[in-house]
């Protein structure tokens, strides 16, 4: 079956694509495109594409693994001609959905917004159209160096030797590896198991934030230095550092989550098609070269 990977330049796409090559022919369509080393692989055709403006022409049966995001998804399923060859969408949302419903910051609430009316219009689409579909929904996604949480924390220690925390950083987290979804995509493909179902994806093991921390100090080989902070001191002086590139995307929402719980269970997907995550060993966090 053919597969097409949108959004594939990602950091899943960077462990999915090499997977999916040793078994399908592959197209996969990035909005810029990728390294020259990465697009060597005979079977996997790259399309440089804006997926807000263009739409799928693909006139072979195929399967959609949209790692993109999701709120680009019901523009291109709405734009496929009614004789469409699209036999299964695969698509990434993100427990953000849930974690962030409640949060002060109007950002998050335009995402959980976002999130939440996209996949409600994939599951109507899809059924209207016969598609069968499948969600799934990660936790805190690191692997490669391209997330924004991780990495951060990772660049943080590298550049300034310590990294701040606001009280004892108990909050509960389970970071999962984007190679550990780009598996669960391939387990998926063509398993009728997991047809109009949506999963949430955590992490093999469940850390409090200071745990993880500690754990990325140890993988850089780092002595640990964790400083606790006040939230409001923490919080003024985000005011006067946000401007900077490193820090723009932190807001006083995340600071405030150090300490919340953000946990979920993956038991449906192990049993239905052999989710297994490994627990957090933050390695390979410089971006690919």
């Amino acid at each position: 079956m053919h597969t097409v990977v949108t959004g594939a330049s990602n950091q899943i796409g960077y462990f999915l694509l090499p997977q999916l090559a040793q078994q399908h022919s592959v197209t996969a369509i990035s909005r810029q495109m990728p390294a020259a080393h990465v697009i060597q692989d005979q079977n996997i055709q790259w399309i440089q594409q804006d997926l807000q403006t263009e739409p799928l022409t693909i006139s072979q049966p195929f399967i959609l693994l949209h790692l993109a995001p999701i709120w680009l998804l019901p523009h291109l399923l709405q734009a496929l001609p009614q004789q469409h060859q699209l036999q299964h969408v695969i698509v990434f949302s993100s427990t953000s959905r849930f974690t962030k419903t409640h949060s002060p910051d109007e950002r998050e609430q335009k995402v959980v917004k976002d999130l939440t009316e996209a996949e409600t219009a994939i599951m109507q689409q899809c059924e209207q159209r016969q598609i069968p579909w499948t969600i799934l929904r990660p936790t805190l996604v690191y692997g490669c160096g391209l997330d924004k949480n991780v990495a951060f924390i990772t660049q943080f220690i590298k550049r300034f030797g310590f990294f701040p925390i606001v009280g004892q950083g108990q909050g509960l987290r389970q970071p999962v590896h984007a190679e550990d979804l780009a598996q669960a995509c391939v387990n998926i493909l063509q398993n009728p198991v997991t047809y109009n179902k949506a999963y949430n994806l955590s992490g093999g093991e469940t850390l409090t934030y200071r745990q993880m921390v500690m754990r990325i100090f140890q993988q850089q080989h780092q002595p640990i230095r964790i400083i606790p902070i006040p939230s409001r001191l923490f919080k003024l002086a985000l005011k006067l550092i946000n401007w900077l590139p490193m820090f723009k995307h932190v807001s006083p929402t995340m600071i405030d989550r150090m300490n919340q719980d953000l946990c979920f269970e993956h038991q449906n997907a192990q049993q239905d098609f052999n989710y297994q995550p490994r627990p957090f060993l933050p390695k390979n966090n410089g971006k690919p070269a």
